[in-house]
């Protein structure tokens, strides 16, 4: 475990994490300002925090334009610890992505996500996945990977088993 200190880059999506209830649609849909933030201040953790939006969408509505984004904001960032809110739809996609693609390698960088949208929601799953990600920061070597579940997995492995609403490798047997 390393003492030394570091800020934290979460970079914001969307996704049902940062959603609210639509009764009028009858499904979560993002906020318009992300709630991220404000909830992670709250927790007056021991590291320094940045925030950067890239956009709030459902993981199923970003395009190569917002992926391309969410590159340049890691690649720009001065930081070697990022933590990304997204989408479950798309996440593994995304994670596979990013690893393909970006040019420094040297960063820890871990995507995360929730079933049930953080506001509004008792309980939701999101305030541990964002919990996780951020113990996990201290652990992983530089590198792309997706935390969720109470599990770290590699982009290769990672998939959404839609039946049992969680995320598992591809390489475990049932």
């Amino acid at each position: 475990m390393s003492d030394k200190p570091f800020t934290i880059h979460f970079v914001i999506t969307g996704g049902t994490i940062d959603s609210r209830y639509d009764g009028s649609k009858d499904t979560a849909i993002p906020n318009e300002t992300s709630i991220i933030p404000s909830f992670i201040k709250s927790l007056r953790l021991h590291h320094d925090t940045e925030f950067t939006t890239v956009c709030m969408k459902d993981s199923r509505q970003l395009v190569q334009e917002d992926l391309e984004n969410i590159i340049r904001t890691i690649e720009e960032s001065p930081h070697s610890k990022v933590i990304i809110t997204h989408g479950t739809y798309t996440m593994p996609d995304t994670a596979r992505f990013l690893k393909a693609n970006l040019k420094n390698n040297e960063k820890t960088i871990i995507l995360t996500a929730s079933a049930i949208p953080i506001n509004g929601f008792s309980p939701s799953d999101g305030p541990f996945s964002l919990g996780y990600a951020v113990a996990q920061l201290e652990h992983l070597e530089p590198g792309v990977y997706v935390a969720i579940n109470g599990k770290v997995f590699s982009p290769e492995e990672v998939m959404k088993v839609i039946s049992e609403a969680r995320f598992t490798s591809i390489f475990q047997r049932s």
